[in-house]
């Protein structure tokens, strides 16, 4: 992001501020109650979109060093991350080519090589079959070089590994992120690194839950105890860059803000943003640090979430991003356990669709961007 987008985009929630107004979508909108209960339309969204598309599957700080691994899940794929000897990250499924047993159990590590717990197949990693076990008596002619671990495209870029598990080509990530390349740029992720992390589970789909984080509506009332007092009522913005949503959500600083001369002005200090990054990453920045929240849709009604707070690592490991850190997941539950009692209510009846108010549009825009991977198409930015 530039600097003149960055007054841009102030001086558009300065004006809203002045006039005592809102950031308003021409609509009100629907979102029928199926969209967050149907299994047949669960199983469509993690083939379409979980699986097809590129997602975030680590921090690059995660697989650091020469012949680092790391093991990940992904729509229900089980995946291992390895750097080799020459520093290229590589990704594959974490599935033995003989029986099909988990090659590596271990979360992460260093290894040249795997060894598979059943039979004894070794795999270096890069992925090529090095050795079979009594090789010559029980696999005569065996073709080892076709035999190498499933390869899935994997890219490392803007501080992030990625993972497109359609196939073995490495994902052109700026090309995926439409528009969103020089705002990934501007960030500087590859500076961070991962200082806190929680995982959890939730009881509701995972577009309710990224839902909860793209609007400001409820901040004042669902958060009034937390952050609400921090921020502005009901007041943000957001733009659509082909499948991806930047949202702005300003702090309740940004009143004396606008006061001062331009040349002071400074995006992260005035607000949030969040980066919903299709379909399975938000990155909520703040003015030191980023959290990093990746979506796992378990089924229809279940989510795994992993909450990660990445800080410069330059930066010591301090009670200041302990505290950080708590207060994010504090928020995320107020946010995950509304997700969690929209979800119960879902199936008694008394919606066959739910609202989306003007202020809302973000949360329309999102669903129409689903409903367009769905459907085949492509989103228009």
């Amino acid at each position: 992001m530039d600097r003149a987008t960055e007054i841009e985009l102030l001086e558009e929630l300065a004006g809203l501020r002045r006039a005592r107004g809102f950031w308003l979508d021409d609509e009100v909108a629907t979102s029928p109650v199926a969209r967050y209960t149907s299994p047949e339309r669960f199983a469509r969204e993690r083939g379409r979109l979980f699986r097809a598309l590129p997602a975030i599957v680590a921090h690059a700080s995660e697989l650091a060093g020469p012949d680092a691994f790391l093991t990940r899940e992904l729509a229900g794929l089980p995946l291992l991350l390895t750097r080799d000897a020459g520093g290229a990250a590589h990704a594959f499924l974490n599935v033995c080519r003989h029986r099909g047993t988990r090659l590596v159990d271990a979360a992460n590590g260093c290894a040249r090589r795997f060894v598979c717990p059943y039979h004894g197949w070794t795999f270096d990693n890069r992925g090529a079959l090095d050795a079979v076990t009594h090789e010559a008596a029980g696999f005569p002619g065996i073709d080892k070089q076709g035999l190498g671990l499933k390869r899935l495209g994997c890219a490392e870029r803007h501080g992030w590994i990625w993972v497109a598990a359609a196939g073995a080509t490495a994902p052109d990530i700026d090309g995926f992120l439409d528009g969103l390349a020089a705002d990934f740029a501007w960030l500087d992720a590859g500076a961070l690194r991962i200082v806190h992390q929680d995982t959890q589970e939730r009881a509701a789909n995972w577009k309710i839950l990224v839902e909860g984080g793209i609007e400001s509506y409820h901040f004042r009332i669902a958060h009034k105890d937390s952050i609400g007092p921090h921020f502005q009522d009901n007041l943000s913005s957001y733009r659509v860059y082909g499948r991806h949503i930047r949202s702005v959500l300003p702090r309740a600083r940004l009143d004396a803000m606008i006061e001062r001369p331009r040349e002071s002005w400074s995006l992260r200090r005035a607000a949030n943003l969040v980066y919903t990054v299709f379909p399975s990453a938000q990155l909520l920045v703040q003015e030191d640090h980023v959290v990093w929240i990746q979506t796992l849709p378990l089924a229809p009604d279940r989510t795994r979430l992993r909450i990660a707070t990445l800080a410069p690592a330059a930066s010591e490991d301090t009670t200041h991003w302990r505290r950080n850190h708590a207060i994010t997941v504090e928020t995320l539950a107020e946010d995950f356990a509304i997700g969690e009692s929209i979800q119960g209510g879902l199936d008694s009846g008394a919606n066959a669709e739910l609202r989306f108010g003007r202020f809302e549009g973000a949360l329309d825009r999102f669903n129409r961007i689903v409903e367009s991977e769905l459907d085949g198409e492509r989103p228009g930015r």
